[in-house]
């Protein structure tokens, strides 16, 4: 099976939570621009790509890890592109989470994605379409910046909103209802 194999598959279970709609219209659109490209999984494709972040939650479940992007200079959950040797969207996720974290020993919530976020990029890829995980991190965990990062720091849910735009903000919101 492929990784476009697996992320037709992951998508097509994917049962959104929040009742608003607008995950089952993402869902909808993320297979549709999957049956349409069959290198959507990758940075090369014009329309966009699928990627795949997790937010890193303590092991008290109290506060989660962010990152400063670099190049962003946003507040967000660790995460990016999928590359060759990902076998599925889950362990692209968790790839991106633990090298951008610097964390091992993460472990991904069960039940698959929390969210799905489409975000647009500068040309030429014009789309992420971003499946976003889950990550527990083990207990004595020690984060370590990554060249990606200009900052990791972890932050009490309550205060998320004041750094972290509305997705961060809303994947927080939707991790905290499956735990």
């Amino acid at each position: 099976m492929t990784l476009h194999d697996d992320a037709t598959l992951v998508l097509k279970g994917y049962d959104p939570a929040d009742g608003s709609g607008d995950q089952a219209e993402l869902r909808d659109a993320y297979l549709d621009h999957l049956a349409r490209h069959a290198d959507g999984m990758g940075k090369a494709c014009g329309a966009g790509h699928v990627t795949a972040s997790a937010l890193v939650i303590d092991p008290e479940r109290e506060r989660v890890l962010l990152t400063l992007h670099r190049k962003l200079r946003m507040w967000l959950q660790m995460g990016g592109h999928c590359e060759e040797g990902d076998a599925t969207l889950e362990t692209a996720a968790l790839r991106e989470a633990t090298e951008e974290s610097g964390i091992t020993g993460l472990t991904l919530l069960p039940g698959g994605p929390v969210r799905l976020d489409r975000h647009p990029i500068p040309a030429p890829c014009n789309w992420h379409l971003d499946v976003q995980y889950a990550a527990l991190a083990p207990a004595g965990a020690a984060e370590r910046i990554s060249e990606e990062s200009l900052d990791l720091r972890w932050f009490g849910y309550r205060d998320v909103p004041g750094v972290a735009d509305a997705s961060v903000v809303r994947l927080l919101e939707a991790t905290r209802s499956r735990l």
